[in-house]
């Protein structure tokens, strides 16, 4: 499988993101670049461009739009998602991060574990519904979804 080597996230109508937001992301894209798994699907007889890409993540229309263009160059693949499968469980997961922050001031390590242990479920999930609105688009492994799904968060934070 090939892999993305360069991810652009385009925020730029967005508003400024909060500093743990900022930091969600900064860790998502080093941990992305660092590995991950990521080709694009084949469809109606198109021959796919080869990989490795490189990635523009935008919200446009509601919609979550990956632009894919091979790190040799040409044409960019674009594909659209709507937003509406993912809306509850970003809600979900800026609530229980919110939690999470909050709790590593003030609560001991056992109710912080707790937190962390519904926060990677709530994410987990949200990595689980990238993967099936993907499908037939693009092919990538769990922990290219889960790094995909919190770049999605931070774009989804103003949008």
């Amino acid at each position: 499988m090939s892999s993305i080597v360069h991810i652009e996230l385009d925020d730029a109508n967005l508003p400024p993101p909060t500093p743990e937001i900022e930091q969600e992301r900064k860790v998502a894209i080093f941990d992305l670049m660092e590995k991950n798994s990521f080709a694009l699907a084949a469809r109606d007889d198109r021959p796919i461009p080869p990989g490795p890409y490189n990635v523009a993540l935008s919200i446009r229309d509601r919609r979550l739009v990956f632009s894919v263009t091979p790190e040799t160059g040409g044409a960019p693949s674009e594909f659209h998602l709507s937003l509406s499968p993912f809306r509850q469980v970003v809600k979900d997961y800026f609530q229980i991060c919110k939690s999470y922050f909050d709790a590593v001031k003030s609560l001991p390590p056992s109710q912080i574990e707790t937190i962390d242990m519904a926060r990677r479920g709530i994410h987990d999930e949200g990595a689980r519904i990238l993967v099936e609105r993907l499908d037939g688009k693009a092919e990538i492994d769990e922990d290219t979804a889960r790094r995909l799904f919190t770049l999605i968060c931070v774009l989804h934070y103003g949008g």
